[in-house]
């Protein structure tokens, strides 16, 4: 009950469509359940006593029932599908919003093929439930009792038959149902896996073409593919067997009460007419007892896939504003006060230890080490992309929990290592950087970054369409467009995290001196493999292991670090130092 508890209060702007359902659904009934009791006078009264007026008046009151029958059997439809169509909308705009606060340590705990199918096949799989279930929810308990008391009053002798059927079906419902639930749990399981498996071909279609793995990606997919129809089979092997136990109990029970019915004919106990009116209320229990178990096979499956949506709503988000206070970014001054991090709590080693630096305002600082040294993560920790497990970032002095997430993160511009872009134009993906963007600022923006010289090249300029992701630019035009939308937020801190290296030198030159022409007050920090990338920083960090190993200018380094010295030796004949 906690379940269907939760789920409904999404139904709160669309709740009066379902009592407008429930109601048109109960009417419907009660008026279908009036017509076998008119059918009986006709047969009893009208047909044995020849009464042709009272046959014609009776059918016309049977005509007008079927009619407003209809029409609230519409109403129903229509209420319904607002309903439950509301329902499925307010689900997925919750669970979506839910996994926007999410921070990225909230992302690890979710594969995204997981949350993919949790915001469309699981809500639907529940919005489907309802519509489907919801006029057979209702109908069938409200048509099983009327069916029930009119039986008795109709002969009570023979309606002691429903005494032995209904228990009969109903142990053979749950053996059904108790069997198959789980097993919707995992075909749901299953359902992630194959879009793993799609999602990753799609991404790395190019490294498939490439390597020529494309048999083998056929039968990767072959294999999630099948153990999803295996269980699928499993489930609704099960799930059919409700039909076979519900025909094979109605068909006994109405063999029972046409015998045990003859006999008190015979016997002048009972009329033909009532008879045919117990036969009409019988096959209506038992359809609702079929409605009923129709019903449960959807609800269980709803409630697997309910269980799915409310883990991802009852995640806690790991980043909270509870402590933030009405500041601002006004200077971009950066210190690390023996930071230490890990991505798990109850992870054994630290991905960053004991981390103390200091960055002043309008610096440009260089992060160079081997991979897998935790550059990118030292500086995901600045915005709280992730929280630090131990110690404190303090930005302009103040810990990074004190400034509100969207100033903290609107004052500090990410070009992070993987470059995004998004369907749209040009001129839309940089707006991201500043919603009311002029074409004059573009225009900077992109002249900074250097980005330019093949927009100006396009026909239609920033009104050029670009493909899902940015697959019609090339690595360095994604990379130069993702570093002009970040300069337009004019941050007072710039991450650049490996951003520069699908460009040439030369280009990359011309990008930091516009740099630090255009935004000389904003404090920059640069992650880069190649060490003409920093060589002109105002101090260079270097990683090891994820700790700081050294801390200097180029030529300090160079003369006392050996890491550093094998890095640019390694480097110096293809950099041209």
């Amino acid at each position: 009950m906690e379940l269907f508890r939760r789920l409904g209060s999404y139904l709160h702007k669309y709740r009066r469509y379902g009592i407008l359902a429930v109601a048109c659904i109960a009417l419907e009934t009660v008026f279908e359940l009036v017509i076998p009791l008119i059918m009986a006078n006709i047969i009893d009264i009208g047909v044995v006593t020849g009464d042709r007026a009272y046959i014609f008046q009776q059918g016309v009151l049977m005509c007008l029932c079927a009619l407003v029958s209809l029409a609230l059997g519409v109403g129903s439809a229509h209420f319904t599908a607002l309903c439950g169509h509301g329902l499925g909308a307010e689900l997925r705009k919750a669970e979506y919003q839910k996994v926007q606060s999410f921070s990225f340590a909230n992302r690890d705990r979710f594969h995204t093929e997981s949350l993919v199918t949790r915001l469309t096949t699981d809500v639907t799989t529940i919005q489907n439930a309802l519509l489907g279930g919801m006029r057979p929810g209702i109908r069938a308990p409200i048509m099983m009792t009327t069916s029930i008391v009119l039986s008795f009053a109709i002969n009570a002798r023979l309606a002691l038959v429903f005494l032995v059927a209904a228990p009969v079906l109903g142990v053979l419902l749950f053996q059904i149902i108790s069997r198959v639930r789980p097993l919707y749990s995992k075909m749901q399981s299953a359902v992630d896996q194959v879009n793993r498996i799609v999602q990753e071909n799609l991404t790395a279609v190019r490294v498939v073409k490439a390597y020529v793995r494309g048999e083998y990606e056929v039968e990767k997919f072959s294999e999630v593919n099948q153990n999803l129809q295996q269980v699928s089979q499993r489930s609704f092997r099960i799930a059919v067997l409700n039909m076979p136990a519900m025909q094979l109990v109605m068909y006994a029970t109405i063999l029972a009460i046409l015998w045990l019915g003859g006999g008190m004919i015979a016997g002048g106990d009972l009329q033909v007419g009532k008879l045919t009116g117990f036969l009409s209320y019988v096959l209506q229990v038992l359809n609702s007892l079929m409605m009923m178990s129709n019903v449960f096979l959807l609800l269980t499956r709803a409630m697997a896939s309910g269980w799915r949506i409310l883990e991802v709503m009852d995640e806690p988000p790991d980043i909270g504003e509870e402590r933030a206070q009405d500041v601002e970014v006004e200077r971009g001054a950066i210190r690390f006060d023996h930071v230490s991090f890990k991505y798990r709590r109850e992870a054994r080693e630290y991905v960053l230890r004991d981390i103390c630096l200091d960055i002043a305002p309008g610096q440009t600082v260089g992060i160079i080490g081997g991979t897998g040294s935790a550059k990118s993560t030292l500086v995901q920790l600045i915005p709280r992309l992730y929280e630090v497990t131990e110690g404190q970032v303090l930005v302009d002095g103040r810990p990074v929990w004190e400034y509100p997430l969207a100033h903290l993160r609107d004052a500090i511009a990410m070009v992070l290592q993987k470059n995004t872009l998004f369907s749209g134009t040009i001129g839309e993906n940089l707006r991201w950087g500043k919603a009311d963007a002029t074409e004059e600022e573009l225009d900077q923006a992109c002249a900074i970054a250097c980005a330019d010289e093949f927009v100006s090249r396009l026909e239609k300029g920033y009104d050029t369409q670009l493909g899902q992701g940015g697959v019609n630019v090339s690595g360095g035009q994604k990379q130069r467009l993702c570093l002009a939308r970040a300069i337009l937020k004019s941050p007072k801190v710039l991450i650049l995290d490996d951003s520069t290296s699908a460009v040439d030198m030369v280009t990359e030159a011309r990008i930091r001196e516009g740099l630090e022409k255009a935004l000389p007050q904003t404090t920059k920090i640069i992650i880069a493999q190649r060490i003409t990338s920093v060589l002109h920083a105002d101090q260079i960090v270097i990683l090891q292991d994820g700790r700081v190993d050294d801390v200097g200018t180029h030529w300090e380094l160079l003369e006392r670090s050996r890491i550093y010295q094998e890095i640019y030796h390694s480097q110096q004949e293809g950099a041209g130092l």
